[in-house]
């Protein structure tokens, strides 16, 4: 079974007030980057825009929001917690792996499939409609961190 993304997101941003969604169309295709290295010695980033926090941090409380937070990457997965305006967050309350596989990518560190883990991961809440802050406020913050990670190769977990 597929599910009707656009349709279902253009519904959801319409009952939420917003005027029609527009897509974003990028005129360059993204550059493509192979590993240097294999996998099982690339330090690994993870980035996910479910909504997730460490229990003490603010929690994400409204549409476009722009920020992130930052998670330690040694943080117990029954600190975090999840919050967003856009997806039913039953599972991700149940399991935070289902939108933050942090447990899982511990477990190919340790089986040696992945070299290490970045001492921090990021998370935002995804469905901020501003391209503009998108682009120019949110992916360069991320990228300042990631690089100061020094991170080899970057796990994006969308919701």
């Amino acid at each position: 079974m597929h599910i009707e993304y656009i349709r279902n997101l253009t519904e959801l941003y319409q009952s939420l007030g917003y005027t029609p969604y527009r897509w974003v169309v990028n005129e360059n295709e993204p550059a493509w980057s192979p590993l240097s290295k294999p996998l099982s010695q690339c330090r690994l980033g993870l980035v996910a825009s479910g909504g997730i926090y460490v229990t003490g941090q603010e929690a994400f409380h409204y549409k476009d929001d722009d920020s992130f937070r930052v998670v330690p990457t040694t943080v117990d997965t029954r600190d975090l917690r999840a919050t967003h305006f856009a997806y039913d967050l039953t599972h991700a309350r149940r399991d935070i792996n289902a939108v933050f596989p942090l447990d899982t990518l511990r477990g190919l560190v340790r089986e040696k499939v992945v070299g290490s883990l970045a001492d921090h991961a990021f998370t935002f809440m995804g469905g901020i409609y501003s391209t503009r802050r998108v682009t120019g406020k949110l992916a360069p913050a991320l990228t300042e961190h990631l690089l100061a990670e020094q991170v080899d190769a970057l796990l994006l977990v969308p919701v």
